[in-house]
């Protein structure tokens, strides 16, 4: 158990490392797991690591039971404005980038991507696994352009492999985003209306940012990019995180 909780505080440690480039992108919103622009709800233990937040509404219901750790809860002041406001330029960047191949009508379930721009003019599905090869550069990034909503099937995955940082994933979505049940998720979310995380869904790596609406969870994990947990909070997380210190290790 030991030499488990040091091999992923150590990911986490690498992880930060890596992500300054990632928050140049992101600016003040990267330390957030969770920033909405009407609401958040919660309901049952879920467990965020980095900062909460919600700008310009003021509500955040559920915590406790919902635990915040190693970052602050920032309800409609002046940090969650500079966030959402660093989120809309992050979002515009995306949204204007030029794609590289167009998916519209296809699910991600069963594919394995490359670094690179990827558009959806309407909607976006995931059903099963998805996995997006870095091909060993650290740098990799993936950018999903969708043009409504996005999402995933229950019990659908996101998988960064060949020395991928999932730091490096984001998702422009168009309207809103539903994580379904039981999935693990990669990268950072940034819909202009709401997110969605049903129950027992876990962003490992990454953030759920949500530009005009609400974000409701429900007995979830986030965990920011850099944001290193302290280890008794590690064994709270469980397999999750074993499963980052295992990738980790096999790079």
């Amino acid at each position: 158990m030991k030499c488990r909780l040091e091999a992923a505080v150590a990911a986490f440690t690498f992880l930060g490392l890596l992500t300054e480039a990632n928050a140049q992108l992101l600016g003040t919103a990267e330390s957030f797991a969770v920033l909405a622009g009407s609401r958040v709800t919660n309901t049952g233990p879920t467990v965020l690591f980095g900062d909460l937040g919600v700008w310009p509404g003021t509500e955040i219901k559920g915590f406790p039971p919902g635990i915040v750790e190693n970052g602050e809860i920032h309800a409609g002041d002046a940090v969650a404005q500079q966030a959402q406001a660093d989120v809309t330029i992050a979002y515009d960047v995306l949204e204007g980038e030029a794609f590289d191949e167009k998916l519209t009508g296809q699910d991600l379930g069963g594919m394995t991507l490359f670094a690179g721009v990827y558009h959806f003019s309407s909607s976006a599905f995931l059903t099963g696994t998805l996995t997006l090869d870095a091909q060993g550069d650290p740098n990799a990034r993936f950018d999903f352009q969708i043009g409504s909503t996005l999402i995933t099937a229950s019990g659908s995955s996101v998988q960064v492999i060949n020395s991928g940082d999932a730091c490096n994933v984001y998702w422009q979505v168009g309207s809103s985003a539903t994580v379904g049940t039981g999935t693990t998720f990669a990268g950072h979310i940034l819909a202009l209306t709401s997110i969605t995380m049903e129950t027992g869904s876990t962003i490992l790596e990454g953030s759920a940012l949500a530009r005009n609406g609400a974000v409701t969870l429900d007995d979830n994990t986030i965990a920011a990019c850099g944001v290193v947990p302290e280890p008794a909070s590690i064994v709270a997380l469980g397999a999750g995180l074993a499963v980052i210190a295992v990738r980790r290790r096999r790079k």
